[in-house]
């Protein structure tokens, strides 16, 4: 089995624009290709975990996530990094379209988006981290049995910690947090698991 990074994709890999599905307006985060390639390095598979409730909301229609998918692939295959899983969950229980508008077990801070690629891809969840911009991120990677990391970049709002959602590290932008995995791995007696 082999070991992944889960990444949320809106505010984390790319920038953050509400139910954008215009390949256009797609742009990775600062530092983020980078740290892809830090990751592939080191023989993770990379896996978007992403909630999409503008599905369940009629905001777009799940074909369209097709030319996000082909997007950010695009502009990882800059630095020569690609996708190995892109995990969506389309469902809100607040939606309007039958039949996403549904309680699920994939919506984070459910974690059933990671068991699903885990299980598909023959992922060891307990040698795999979740990488997100929200304590939901952090929650979902944590009730999967995965380490998981908290970036920073003001898009977490209520800060309700719990032993659910404690990241094992809060960083500054996903290279940051690639760093601090690449030291984990390396075993560095000098890295801190306070975060920032």
């Amino acid at each position: 089995m082999r070991k992944a990074i889960f990444i949320d994709k809106d505010g984390t890999l790319i920038k953050d624009v509400p139910y954008n599905v215009d390949p256009g307006l797609i742009v990775l985060e600062p530092y983020a290709g980078k740290a892809m390639q830090l990751f592939q390095e080191q023989g993770y598979m990379l896996v978007v975990i992403t909630n999409q409730s503008g599905i369940a909301r009629g905001y777009f229609r799940e074909e369209q996530l097709e030319g996000v998918q082909q997007k950010i692939n695009a502009l990882l295959g800059e630095y020569k990094v690609l996708l190995d899983g892109f995990f969506y969950c389309p469902h809100h229980p607040e939606g309007t379209i039958f039949p996403y508008a549904i309680n699920c077990n994939c919506r984070k801070p459910n974690p059933g988006m990671l068991l699903t690629a885990a299980e598909q891809l023959g992922i060891d969840l307990k040698q795999s981290w979740m990488i997100g911009d929200i304590l939901h991120d952090v929650e979902a990677g944590n009730q999967a049995g995965c380490r998981s990391l908290l970036i920073n970049n003001g898009h977490e709002t209520e800060w309700k910690i719990n032993p659910q959602r404690q990241p094992v590290y809060v960083a500054s932008d996903l290279l940051d947090a690639a760093q601090f995995i690449t030291k984990v791995n390396q075993h560095d007696p000098t890295i801190s698991f306070t975060g920032k």
